[in-house]
């Protein structure tokens, strides 16, 4: 059996930000939909970009969140990140195919 990553989609969340003097948006925590809350330990960069893998453009955000590195999207008035999509686990046959044996 194998699992893996299938793909990524655009997957819009609710982001904690904090907007300075200056009109910079520094985001704070991103909100899943289960209400599951993920603090954003360090923003790492911050730069004009399209997401390549989802598609979408605007302000990319390289956060830390733990001990992981992702990328945070601001496309006005929106935020969003590239969800991991998983695949299901398969079955192969002696001959590579997926199926049952």
């Amino acid at each position: 059996m194998i699992r893996g990553i299938e793909s990524r989609k655009k997957r819009y969340v609710e982001v904690d930000v904090t907007i300075d003097v200056n009109g910079k948006y520094i985001p704070r925590a991103i909100t899943w939909d289960d209400e599951q809350k993920y603090e954003i330990d360090k923003v790492l960069d911050v730069r004009q970009a399209a997401s390549l893998k989802v598609g979408g453009n605007g302000v990319r955000y390289f956060v830390r969140v733990g001990e992981t590195e992702t990328f945070l999207f601001q496309e006005n008035p929106r935020w969003f990140v590239e969800e991991k999509v998983f695949e299901p686990y398969q079955e192969y046959d002696d001959y590579g195919n997926y199926g049952k044996r």
